[in-house]
């Protein structure tokens, strides 16, 4: 049985093109171990296949990059993380940094970056992409201001279920994704209403997609 030595890695990303092009990049110095496309299945097989590094976008359906970092940090605090994404706002990569990513990388950078993201991430150490880095870290450093990010004001089990209602789910379907019942989905849903001060399911949709909860 020969066994690989090459760092393990677990992909998401919801683009097959962009997917494929990582998978060649990728195979030439790590272990791709598999290509998921939504955020669901990428806890699911970080669950089963305990990855060395798991390299995700932000913008994935049935749960975001962000959100899905925060449950395989849940399930395995020790788990190393590499966000890929198109997304060159400060305001995401201090949230990525802040629910526990090494890497941050943006999707035009130079292939070069990914693989010294990742190989940052094996030994512990954080890489952001220079572009953004500066800006970053001055706001890592300003006053907190968690407070006022408004997707903070909301539980994870909310913004699943935002993230699920706002790809066009019924509650019902909602319900079945999550092993919940619909009421509970409803419940949620007006209690979000309630604390962002919104009135219908619209401003709840135009809210999710505004602050990166849900891809366009």
């Amino acid at each position: 049985m020969t066994h690989s030595c090459r760092p393990r890695v677990l992909l998401a990303d919801d683009h097959r093109l962009v997917a494929e092009g990582l998978r060649s990049l990728l195979s030439q110095d790590f272990d791709l171990v598999e290509v998921v496309e939504d955020g669901r299945a990428l806890v699911a097989a970080a669950k089963r296949l305990h990855p060395d590094v798991v390299v995700a976008d932000i913008a994935m359906p049935m749960l975001n990059g962000i959100d899905a970092l925060l449950q395989l940090k849940r399930d395995n605090p020790a788990v190393k993380v590499v966000i890929l994404t198109m997304h060159q706002e400060v305001a995401y990569a201090r949230r990525a940094l802040e629910a526990g990513a090494l890497g941050y990388v943006l999707k035009h950078s130079a292939p070069a970056e990914l693989v010294m993201a990742i190989r940052a991430a094996l030994a512990g150490k954080t890489y952001l992409t220079p572009a953004l880095a500066g800006e970053v870290l001055r706001a890592l450093q300003s006053e907190p201001r968690r407070a006022e990010e408004p997707t903070a004001r909301l539980t994870p089990r909310q913004r699943e279920i935002l993230q699920l209602l706002a790809e066009g789910r019924s509650a019902k379907e909602t319900a079945n994704t999550l092993g919940i019942s619909p009421r509970t989905v409803e419940f949620h849903k007006y209690q979000m209403m309630e604390t962002l001060g919104l009135h219908n399911s619209a401003e709840l949709v135009h809210f999710a997609i505004k602050h990166g909860i849900v891809g366009i």
